[in-house]
């Protein structure tokens, strides 16, 4: 069973005053077949802790631990990361001009797999995933994410999660932008992964409208860099009725 552990993170980034501690001191078990909500105000660090998990160069880690299968995730690379079955679905994906997201995707499963799927199954596989989440399947000879509208780019990554089978899922305000169809299918694809109990998902939101589709084990409220309060899914009905003022207030005494 996959167990990503992280113990004591501290997470600084340049400003122009030098350096700005974002991170203050995070610790959260994630094992695979889990799903943890991680809730919390704009600016509270949460995508900092997913892409610091990632490995983004903008972020410099001053202290603590990151472990997978207690295997140190920090002295990783970022390929070497995702080759291990680390996965991050962007809160804005990026675009890459003159790459299809056909190959694109066949050289993501050749690097996670260990060898080049074969074309015939390939082709299957994929037209079956792109047909699960809804997406045209004329996006596959497209360039990733060129001219994609904001619901087409999420769809993009869920289809990356649903063909890579990640054994840890980082899923950054994956919501973000989304209308309720596309919430809906988004959220449907992102469930098929976690049938197989076979991802553990780390799902940074602002909002508790995701999590009527995507039922978490946990909730954690994340509030000036740090986790502040863990529960059950009982706590984001807290948080839907009573926001984040509470914490905010809390943290800053």
């Amino acid at each position: 069973m996959a167990t990503l552990e992280i113990k004591d993170l501290h997470v600084t980034v340049e400003g122009e005053n030098g350096p700005r501690e974002i991170l203050r001191g995070v610790n959260l078990t994630v094992k695979q077949g889990e799903t943890h909500a991680i809730m919390g105000p704009n600016g509270s660090g949460k995508s900092t802790l997913a892409y610091s998990i990632a490995g983004h160069p903008k972020y410099t880690i001053t202290q603590g631990a990151v472990t997978l299968d207690g295997e140190d995730v920090l002295a990783m690379t970022v390929d070497e990361r995702a080759r291990a079955g680390m996965f991050l679905a962007m809160q804005y994906p990026v675009e890459i001009p003159g790459v299809t997201v056909s190959n694109f995707l066949r050289t993501a499963a050749t690097a996670i797999r260990g060898e080049a799927p074969k074309l015939r199954t390939w082709v299957k596989e994929v037209n079956e995933a792109m047909s699960n989440i809804q997406m045209d399947k004329a996006f596959a000879e497209r360039n990733v994410n060129e001219g994609f509208s904001g619901g087409e780019k999420k769809r993009h990554e869920i289809l990356q999660m649903e063909l890579l089978k990640p054994r840890i899922a980082i899923l950054d305000e994956t919501d973000s932008g989304l209308d309720v169809d596309a919430l809906k299918t988004v959220s449907e694809g992102v469930n098929r992964v976690r049938e197989t109990g076979e991802v553990g998902t780390l799902l940074i939101t602002h909002y508790t409208r995701i999590l009527r589709y995507i039922k978490p084990d946990y909730v954690h409220v994340f509030s000036d860099g740090r986790i502040v309060e863990s529960g059950g899914p009982e706590l984001a009905d807290k948080l839907e009725s009573e926001g984040y003022q509470s914490y905010v207030v809390e943290a800053g005494a």
